[in-house]
């Protein structure tokens, strides 16, 4: 795979999991709102995987060694696999009742972290263990902050 489209998919898959996880989380804890939560992961679907995109599109043009092509491979993979990876957490959502569908989303973003963090540590040759447990530690700790700062926020307008 290409240096760039691996760029891409690291970077969508990574910020694609956390961010619509966090966002889930939060949102159900302060609202238990499936039309919210919907809402929620079709915005970062387009407008953060936008944001992200041109993010990477300005950092590789910022460190002055990539090719026009290059930079343009990693600002569209970077959108496609956000965007892709953002919007699987719908399906949970439109299928399950509330509390279930953000657990499995749950599972689903911390099997897609786990996954992908051990092919990357093999293929660098690092302990994968180390790495998946560190990754998972990171959602974790997201998914517990996003909880609690839903729940108080639900607090503040209950």
């Amino acid at each position: 795979m290409k240096r760039s489209i691996k760029k891409g998919l690291s970077f969508g898959l990574t910020s694609g999991v956390i961010t619509t996880l966090g966002m889930m989380v939060g949102l159900n804890a302060s609202t238990g709102s499936r039309i919210a939560i919907i809402g929620g992961v079709m915005a970062i679907a387009v407008a953060d995987a936008f944001s992200d995109a041109v993010g990477i599109h300005i950092a590789e043009e910022s460190e002055n060694r990539h090719s026009e092509r290059e930079i343009w491979e990693s600002t569209f993979s970077t959108f496609v696999f956000k965007f892709l990876i953002a919007s699987t957490f719908v399906a949970p959502v439109l299928i399950f009742e509330l509390y279930m569908a953000v657990v499995l989303s749950v599972i689903w973003g911390l099997a897609l972290i786990m996954i992908f963090s051990y092919y990357m540590a093999t293929q660098q040759g690092v302990n994968p263990y180390k790495v998946v447990l560190e990754h998972v530690a990171i959602v974790g700790l997201v998914i517990m902050i996003t909880h609690h700062v839903g729940k108080w926020i639900g607090s503040l307008c209950h």
